[in-house]
């Protein structure tokens, strides 16, 4: 495993990062969900993401059970709030109730007694964004987080919220977008306003919620236990599997991670980590052996012929449109 600085902060983390969304709590059994935590530790991955509204809560705590017993001082464990996690008209956003109730659901939960990331889930456009910085500025104060992070945020909101954030004294030190060969908007505007302020991206999707792996066909049915047969994830990449022309460019990628000495997975998760701005790239799993596939990405230093090769094969398909900030995906 390699390690990055989260942004221009103190933190040290996993270049690759285990995340839970959809698998913990849903798509996997227990047992299953603490072998691939198992097969991340094993494989010197420390750095952890989750959410509150992961599985209604489930995910932290699935995830938190497989962590027990580690050394806590070891691990990062990263956590969101903002969507939804109930019934009442509090049980969301980024209200100062909402988030002082959060992390202290959210801790019980992991079964700890902070977090060393506690991110915004999304922009809230309801509350005044003082109110929010406020209310992280009481959460790190009080010890339950060390530094704070955004997610899915565009280039004003990261850079009226870090003012906020130098003013109030709180380390505001990353942004979790999707990025992946297949989607690069965060180019445009947020890579560049995130390098100027010293704020890292934690990227998720890298392999495109599994699409760069190749395994789904042009013309075809998605296999057989993939995430486009599960109900509870496919509607978040059908515009992928069912676009024929995009699947075809991505099948053109083989020769070049089979020439690189890299698995498909691998050469996507390699790809992200080539942008400086990209302090790690968030993998999921259903099984261990994925894990073990991409972490193999870690260290990967792709020459520029590779990566000239994949811009003339995904270019056409590529998303860049900066307009497009936020990822089509309702939450990751």
């Amino acid at each position: 495993m390699e390690f990055r600085h989260l942004g221009r902060s103190g933190l040290i983390i996993s270049e690759i990062a285990y995340g839970n969304w959809i698998t913990h709590g849903s798509q996997v059994e227990e047992d299953a969900a603490h072998a691939c935590v198992h097969a991340a530790l094993d494989a010197g991955i420390t750095t952890y993401d989750t959410a509150d509204v992961y599985a209604q809560g489930a995910a932290e705590e699935v995830l938190g059970r497989a962590l027990k017993g580690q050394r806590r001082d070891g691990l990062e464990i990263f956590t969101k709030v903002y969507f939804p996690v109930g019934p009442g008209k509090n049980d969301r956003g980024l209200s100062r109730k909402h988030i002082a109730t959060s992390i202290d659901n959210s801790l019980r939960r992991l079964q700890t007694d902070y977090v060393d990331l506690y991110q915004a889930h999304r922009y809230d456009y309801e509350t005044p964004l003082e109110e929010t910085m406020e209310a992280f500025a009481d959460v790190v104060h009080s010890g339950k987080a060390m530094y704070i992070g955004v997610s899915e945020w565009k280039a004003s909101q990261i850079r009226a919220a870090h003012a906020l954030a130098r003013e109030l004294n709180i380390p505001l030190v990353s942004s979790q977008p999707q990025y992946s060969a297949l989607w690069r908007v965060i180019e445009a505007e947020v890579v560049p306003t995130c390098e100027e302020l010293g704020i890292g991206q934690i990227v998720w999707s890298p392999i495109a919620q599994g699409v760069l792996t190749g395994k789904y066909l042009p013309g075809q049915a998605p296999p057989a236990g993939s995430r486009a047969t599960d109900p509870n994830s496919a509607f978040f990449i059908e515009r992928l599997t069912q676009n024929n022309e995009l699947l075809e460019r991505v099948q053109r990628l083989k020769p070049i991670a089979e020439e690189a000495g890299l698995s498909m997975a691998q050469l996507a998760v390699a790809w992200v980590l080539q942008n400086s701005n990209v302090s790690a790239a968030i993998i999921g799993a259903s099984r261990p052996e994925q894990v073990v596939d991409n972490v193999a990405a870690a260290g990967v230093k792709l020459p520029p012929e590779v990566l000239k090769a994949i811009d003339e094969v995904l270019d056409p398909v590529a998303e860049r449109d900066p307009a497009k900030t936020e990822s089509p995906n309702p939450r990751p």
